[in-house]
């Protein structure tokens, strides 16, 4: 019989809704936590990746397709939903690089509407469902404090979101709310890329870190479990990165 630890009993009998956690970061996040003995709803804009996702989690798992732009749809997925213990937003669109000349203001604005305005939306009415003791765990990115050529956009949001995590903090408080931001990941958000060049920015980047290589899901994943787990830290920015912040 499994000797039953500490962290173990701070999820078990929990609900977990991950918003993106169809793929990368969000399902390894969502096999993590489930991992506890956690039940488990993935929220995602794709069934098909809602569907497949269901297929690596445990049977008593449940995913939702939604477009979390939509606040109707928002609303009532958390009205269906009623109440649960920790809310883990991951959801994002490919990312954008490219220099301010180049941009356009529609496709800029549009950029913010999932990473931003759909986990504000999310917060806003996943709050009044979640119980006593629960979390909120947001998703920014270390273009926030290491922005480089082409990252105007990325720097925005990440900064956006961890400030909307300080301010929301205080807010919603007893609940805690925290932010993971990653350094570079292996996964689809990297999918505008060729192969080529994604393996050669992996290799390039890798190379750079201290611990000689980007970072895979599964890194990330265990910053969105401590954070949960954690019942003494809120308002924070977890920096899961490699060491690129002192490179």
């Amino acid at each position: 019989m499994k000797q039953v630890t500490k962290n173990d009993e701070t999820l078990q009998t929990k609900k977990v809704v991950i918003i993106g956690g169809s793929s990368g970061i969000g399902l390894a996040t969502a096999k993590a936590i489930a991992s506890k003995n956690t039940a488990i709803i993935i929220i995602s804009s794709n069934q098909q990746r809602v569907d497949k996702a269901l297929g690596e989690l445990p049977k008593n798992s449940i995913g939702y397709a939604i477009d979390v732009t939509d606040e109707t749809q928002v609303k009532n997925a958390f009205k269906k939903i009623g109440s649960f213990d920790h809310l883990v937003f991951t959801a994002g669109e490919n990312i954008q690089l490219g220099n301010i000349e180049d941009t356009l203001l529609e496709n800029a604005r549009r950029y913010f509407d999932v990473r931003y305005w759909g986990a504000f939306t999310a917060v806003k009415y996943a709050a009044p469902y979640i119980n006593p003791k629960g979390s909120i765990v947001l998703t920014s990115g270390i273009a926030s404090n290491r922005p480089n050529k082409g990252w105007s956009m990325g720097a925005s949001i990440c900064s956006a979101m961890e400030g909307f995590t300080r301010a929301i903090a205080m807010e919603l408080a007893p609940i805690r709310v925290n932010i993971v931001s990653p350094g570079v990941v292996k996964t689809d958000l990297w999918s505008g890329m060729t192969p080529v060049d994604r393996e050669e920015m992996y290799d390039q980047v890798g190379n750079s870190l201290p611990v000689k290589r980007v970072g895979n899901a599964d890194d990330i994943a265990k910053a969105y479990v401590y954070l949960i787990e954690q019942e003494y830290v809120t308002g924070q920015t977890l920096i899961v990165d490699g060491g690129a912040s002192f490179v």
